[in-house]
């Protein structure tokens, strides 16, 4: 009797994660439907496409000048990182500062307005587990997302080897992909934000404008306020005492890193420009005497490894919250 009720319990448990698969795959197939046909997403992705295609035009047009004079080292990486006097503005900081925008739209109505369209009560009538529905929520958004980045990437990438004609070496290509990841979960973490927002607003309107405003508070009145902090405990008064300049500086950067903004362009700064080889300060007798030199892929990577698991654990605890949020929430019909 005791094997035959164990062998019942295993014949439920499986049937119960296969039902939970089949539930997840259907939510992500139609999520992911409705992302790509939606007017909302084409308007803003092709928003994103233009401006990254306008920034890349600027930068071929000064390296090709570049190249013409001298040689420069890593040059198909340039045309993610170079800006124009036209254009102000490279393909890395178009991706920091409209990427968060793909996130948020993407997730800010994904509950709520289910709720108003009054779906949400008959899509949990239906053999769909509330886990399912949520996990396919958010795994769809990020499908979504890596073939808006990668496809982006490799086009930005592919006009820019025709305009410039200089191939990029295996070091490069490496490079451009852990760039093209990063960015993948950097928006991921404003998908699962946005997420966690129209899951405690009702209203879609109200978490839109939620995620809107943290975004604008993290990308620029974040650095102020580390500013302001560092110099409320670490006031400078004369610029020749390297130690309080050290503390005041070192306060203001740590302080920042708490901002997912921060860890981003910091750690894509350093992969796209193999020329890093530090993220803080660096005094002059630490450089005297230093070779002249670029970083290895490997160690630029070591470099970046807190940025990449700040950025991850950030998007974990976010859609951690939303999942625990969402399966203690009350749904009725």
């Amino acid at each position: 009797m005791v094997r035959t009720a164990g062998l019942k319990d295993l014949k439920a448990e499986v049937a119960r994660v296969l039902g939970a698969n089949k539930g997840l795959k259907a939510v992500i197939k139609k999520e992911v439907g409705d992302h790509l046909s939606g007017k909302r997403f084409f308007i803003l992705a092709l928003l994103v496409v233009v401006t990254c295609l306008g920034a890349l035009y600027i930068a071929a047009s000064t390296l090709r000048t570049s190249v013409g004079q001298d040689q420069l080292d890593f040059v198909f990486l340039r045309l993610f990182t170079t800006s124009g006097s036209s254009l102000p503005f490279s393909f890395l900081s178009f991706i920091s500062f409209l990427g968060p925008l793909v996130g948020l739209t993407l997730g800010f109505d994904a509950i709520n307005g289910e709720r108003d369209r009054r779906t949400l009560s008959r899509i949990l009538s239906q053999p769909i587990y509330r886990d399912a529905l949520i996990n396919g929520k958010f795994l769809a958004g990020v499908f979504v997302i890596a073939l808006v980045i990668y496809g982006l990437g490799f086009l930005v990438g592919g006009l820019g080897l025709i305009l410039i004609g200089v191939p990029p070496s295996w070091e490069e290509l490496l490079r451009l992909m852990a760039y093209l990841t990063l960015s993948i979960i950097y928006i991921a973490f404003w998908l699962a934000l946005s997420l966690l927002f129209s899951i405690i607003f009702r209203q879609t309107s109200t978490s839109a404008l939620a995620g809107i405003a943290v975004w604008l508070f993290l990308a620029v009145f974040f650095g102020l306020l580390s500013g302001m902090v560092a110099d409320g405990i670490y006031p400078v008064q004369d610029s020749n005492d390297t130690q309080q300049v050290l503390a005041n500086h070192r306060l203001e950067q740590n302080l920042s890193r708490i901002s997912p903004t921060t860890l981003y362009d910091e750690a894509v700064t350093t992969i796209m420009n193999p020329a890093v080889r530090t993220l803080g300060p660096v005094l002059l007798e630490q450089a005297f005497g230093a070779l002249k030199g670029s970083l290895s892929l490997g160690q630029s990577l070591l470099l970046i490894w807190p940025h990449l698991v700040g950025l991850v654990a950030a998007t974990l605890i976010c859609f951690a919250l939303a999942y625990i949020k969402f399966m203690r929430q009350e749904i009725r019909a």
